[in-house]
């Protein structure tokens, strides 16, 4: 069985909920000005064109048939967060999130499986939110890589994590924006360098703070392969070794990479062998971040260029994600 654990669904439902709402102008405002107007004009051209695949399950299962994918588990688009909005519109916009992602699965349920939203920028309604979304079926949540004004590391998350890894659901750690701003509003930088660094500084976060002694329950899959982290592995741990700052973990950071998961979207053989080598074939996971033009249109072809063992590409491709998700006797391809 194959299954991609990083895809997407739009959901036009959540955007008619913000508009117009306090705070939702100075948000697009911010968004341009990190984007930057050329890749606002680009994605929003290619939202477009790709739109039937973000919203119809009929062209969703018709893609997942020609990449030979079995599985998907499919996030809200991560445009949904709306981290700026206030507790009670932020509340209602996550539940509709929630709902629109069960609704979306449950037209194909042995195909499709979900997760849903917390709200970041309201601790104290996350944990509310986590439940709302598992009790419609969801496996667990998406969540970005900062909240405006809170890193993964604020103690005020600590009621959500304890839930999280209690129910055993799933935190999808999927940044959106990046918080260099205009030093990457050119060349689209704010994705193809901000998407990567922010991965790495959100699971830093999670690791030196202790974060992950404190929850070793929890599970945390990481997408984009986990940004620039793997791969600077060394670095952290001789930071780790030399600043006595540095030591809110119990063990070496290169450690804790065990203990998390990631996804296979890193577009370079060289690069998903690496990842695999640093966290373990055991802790990858297939991912495509279906159907953007930053993703990968054959996520299995692009799995099997890495040449991997046989039993390494059987986990990635499907075997770990059955598992991390409790999908092994859920799903059969149609």
């Amino acid at each position: 069985m194959i299954i991609d654990v990083h895809t997407h669904v739009l959901l036009p439902e959540v955007e008619q909920a913000v508009s117009g709402q306090p705070g939702h102008a100075g948000h697009r405002a911010l968004d341009a000005r990190r984007n930057g107007e050329e890749s606002l004009r680009v994605s929003g051209r290619m939202v477009a064109e790709r739109l039937d695949r973000l919203t119809e399950v009929g062209a969703r299962l018709a893609d997942m048939d020609a990449a030979g994918v079995d599985v998907q588990v499919v996030s809200p688009s991560p445009s949904h967060y709306h981290y700026w909005a206030g507790p009670g519109l932020a509340a209602y916009a996550h539940r509709l999130a929630n709902e629109g992602v069960a609704a979306h699965c449950s037209r194909a349920p042995d195909r499709l499986r979900g997760l849903g939203l917390v709200p970041l920028q309201h601790p104290e309604l996350a944990v509310e939110l986590l439940d709302h979304a598992l009790s419609l079926g969801l496996l667990g949540a998406e969540i970005s890589s900062h909240a405006p004004g809170r890193e993964l590391s604020d103690p005020a998350y600590k009621p959500l994590w304890e839930r999280a890894a209690a129910t055993g659901a799933v935190l999808f750690l999927h940044p959106f924006g990046c918080t260099l701003d205009e030093r990457l509003d050119r060349w689209y930088l704010s994705n193809i360098v901000g998407q990567p660094t922010e991965n790495a500084v959100a699971l830093s976060h999670l690791v030196f703070s202790g974060v992950l002694d404190r929850h070793p329950g929890l599970r945390v899959v990481a997408a984009h392969g986990g940004g620039y982290l793997p791969t600077h592995l060394g670095r952290a741990d001789h930071g780790w070794r030399v600043r006595p700052e540095a030591r809110g973990c119990a063990e070496p950071p290169s450690s804790y990479l065990r203990r998390l998961w990631f996804d296979s979207l890193v577009h370079d053989p060289a690069v998903l062998r690496h990842l695999v080598g640093a966290v373990g074939a055991d802790r990858v996971l297939l991912g495509s971040d279906h159907p953007f033009d930053m993703g990968s249109e054959d996520p299995v072809d692009a799995l099997r260029a890495a040449g991997l063992a046989p039993d390494a590409l059987a986990a990635i491709g499907g075997g770990n994600a059955a598992a991390l998700f409790d999908l092994t006797n859920h799903a059969s391809k149609e």
